[in-house]
């Protein structure tokens, strides 16, 4: 739609835009099935009806009977009828009720920079879409989910909502639906249609069991022993990799027969469930045992290094984790999956997980195994520190995205055990709170730690000054101010140049934003940054020179801006990083703006778009966009600059703010694009353009 100067990406986080969404497919975030899926015709047909009639649908089950399958299954006819699409919203990996908000936030494209309540945030971004949202695997957060739930079909009349919850969330509203197990009876039953398939993925020999009536009768009674529920049938189908059907079947009805009294205190299907997994997990070999145990200390997804790390000791070397970690993946207790720029990720499923835990518990395992974990994601964020201004940064930001469960999970067992090390991991992680879109839980972790640990020393002051980077993305110049002025003084006692430099970078943007490029110059020009000293290839000095040039803009000092922001790039061209090369480019378009030179003011804000797409950097390309078409309408289109506007506007809209919070530079720059726009094809042309990109998919 905009030509040469769309901004266009795959990622569900990052960049897209630029155009009107494919008529033939809605935005949404859905993930990919990860095997066939069997039967469930008629719950199919009752929730292709719910889904259009009623609000709020509750899928309840006992664990492992397939409630999230057949959520995704559902949703995935349904999300075509929805205008802005399905977003699914995974909650089993959270344990912080505080987060639900900012998780629900994220996982749709809301990336809030406001420092209002985010719960009002999301009901506001919310109000005019038409949309389905899916919040799956909730038991754990019933109450929390209610709550936000009910608040949200308030504001939001196009809102549907899908639940999946062993338990119903009690809202007025609801539609509970009960999933239960598959059929089981006959030689044609859906249950022994599952096994098959699970049991030829194993191995193709396992086909000779169901070749006669005979001993497809015993797997029948195989799959009316398990009840029909799904997750048990998969284990149960992994294990004819080994066995013959007879001898599954002999030794499976062993272990029900022993455990059919101990069990008694459950539900029988709650029973069947855990009597299979136990039987899955005694048929496991010891190692596989223990590391099932250990592993169960993830939430979420997780590589194989972490698996190493974290896992090995004792009888299970690191050397030998990877190969048990196959063993457990053949057996269907931990499940591999492939995501492009995070290679192979593990998981286990919830039900599975928890029986891991209580294991772990057992062994007396649970708190050495839990540093560990904290330890090794704490490691990784200080080398995701030093590694981010560099060739690596994209593959950085990539990695640390896929890692968001663990990082969450390992601050907060920090926050509670070890609050020096949850204040260096807090600090370390500044880039991802500050580029990479999560605001809100950066200053929320941040405070928690800066009130846990000891207020000095160099960990306390990197801390502080991330606290302060969120301050300025929410707007809260003040408390930035604040922050820029405490990180100066503890610099000074520090004697530590980069810390100087990166206190200056905070106190002037927090000036410059209001509106004094003066001080802001004073603070981080090119005086002020060699009486500090320091690495010209450090993040405070590069961070400094971006707050200069912006200055010089404001002052409208174009010549002198821009030779700052060419040497600024091609500094980060040399580390070969991305984030603050763009900013870079946005300078020199302003710049070039600034001098009457429209064309070379849209090249660079092309290149900026194109830095803040591979980045996800919503913030950078709601700037971009109002930029670029300041500098179409000055090349004389007004149409593609109204539409720009538009596009822009949506943007915005994902970072809970209006340009900057009224920063008046950035303002006046979107209202002189807006001003020759509308001078250029009228009123009424402007605002239908406008509202055509307003329409512009930001997923």
């Amino acid at each position: 739609m905009f030509g040469e100067y769309s901004v266009n990406n795959n990622q569900a986080d990052s960049a897209g835009g630029g155009a009107a969404p494919d008529s033939g497919a809605a935005p949404g975030n859905l993930p990919p099935e990860s095997a066939s899926f069997v039967g469930r015709e008629r719950e199919l047909r009752l929730l292709d009806g719910l889904l259009r009639e009623r609000r709020l649908v509750t899928l309840t089950g006992v664990g492992g009977v397939g409630k999230s399958r057949l959520a995704l299954r559902a949703t995935t006819a349904a999300g075509r009828a929805r205008r802005d699409g399905v977003w699914w919203v995974e909650l089993s990996p959270l344990r912080d009720p505080a987060l639900l908000a900012t998780t629900v936030a994220h996982a749709v494209g809301l990336a809030d920079h406001s420092a209002r309540s985010l719960d009002e945030e999301l009901c506001a971004w919310m109000a005019d879409k038409d949309l389905l949202l899916v919040l799956d695997t909730c038991e754990h957060l019933v109450t929390d989910c209610r709550h936000l739930v009910g608040e949200l079909l308030q504001s939001a009349p196009g809102l549907t909502v899908l639940i999946t919850s062993r338990e119903p969330l009690g809202s007025p509203c609801e539609e509970v639906v009960e999933i239960r197990p598959l059929p089981c009876e006959g030689p044609d039953s859906d249950a022994l249609a599952l096994f098959r398939a699970r049991a030829l993925a194993a191995t193709p020999q396992a086909s000779a069991a169901f070749e006669d009536a005979g001993r497809t009768a015993v797997a029948a009674e195989l799959c009316r022993r398990l009840d029909g529920i799904p997750l048990a049938l998969e284990l149960a189908g992994a294990r004819m990799r080994l066995w013959t059907l007879e001898q599954m079947a002999a030794r499976i009805g062993e272990r029900f027969d022993v455990l059919a009294d101990t069990r008694a205190v459950l539900l029988p299907r709650h029973r069947t469930m855990r009597t299979t997994i136990g039987w899955s997990h005694e048929l496991c070999e010891p190692l596989e045992r223990l590391l099932w145990a250990r592993l169960s200390v993830f939430t979420g997804d997780f590589d194989v290094a972490a698996a190493r790390a974290v896992c090995a000791g004792g009888p299970l070397p690191a050397s030998r984790v990877e190969r048990v970690l196959a063993g457990l993946v053949a057996k269907s207790v931990v499940r591999r999956t492939e995501e492009r720029g995070a290679g192979s990720r593990y998981r286990m499923l919830d039900t599975i997980r928890e029986y891991g835990h209580d294991w772990l518990d057992e062994l007396g395992e649970t708190r050495i195994v839990a540093d560990r974990h904290a330890h090794w994601y704490g490691a990784l964020s200080q080398a995701a520190d030093r590694g981010w201004l560099g060739p690596g940064q994209v593959d950085w930001y990539r990695r640390m995205t896929a890692e968001h469960a663990q990082l969450r999970t390992a601050l907060e067992h920090l926050l509670g055990s070890d609050p020096t090390a949850a204040l260096e991991m807090a600090g370390a992680l500044w880039f991802y709170w500050f580029a990479c879109g999560h605001v809100h839980e950066g200053r929320g972790f941040l405070e928690r730690a800066l009130r846990a640990a000891p207020a000095t020393g160099a960990a306390h002051h990197q801390a502080l000054w991330a606290l302060g980077l969120t301050a300025l993305l929410q707007g809260d110049m003040d408390t930035a101010r604040r922050t820029g002025e405490e990180c100066t003084r503890a610099a000074a006692l520090l004697a530590d140049p980069e810390r100087e430099l990166r206190a200056a970078y905070l106190h002037a943007v927090s000036v410059l934003m209001p509106g004094d490029p003066v001080r802001a110059l004073a603070l981080a020009g090119p005086r002020a940054r060699a009486g500090h000293g320091g690495r010209t290839s450090a993040p405070g000095w590069l961070l400094c020179k971006l707050a200069t040039s912006y200055a010089l803009c404001d002052l409208r000092r174009f010549d002198e801006a821009t030779e700052e922001a060419r040497d600024l790039r091609e500094s980060c061209a040399e580390l070969g990083e991305r984030w603050l090369r763009a900013y870079a480019d946005y300078v020199l378009a302003v710049a070039a703006l600034g001098l009457g030179d429209h064309g070379e003011a849209a090249r660079h804000v092309r290149a900026m778009l194109s830095g803040k797409r591979l980045l996800g950097d919503r913030f950078g390309i709601a700037l971009g966009l109002d930029l670029l078409a300041a500098a179409v309408a000055g090349l004389g289109d007004g149409e593609l600059a109204a539409r720009l506007l538009g596009t822009g506007h949506a943007w915005w809209r994902t970072v809970g703010r209006p340009q900057m919070g009224g920063s008046p530079s950035l303002t006046a720059l979107r209202d002189q694009g807006e001003r020759t726009a509308r001078a250029a094809i009228g009123d009424a042309a402007f605002e239908a353009a406008f509202r055509g990109g307003a329409a512009a998919s930001t997923g």
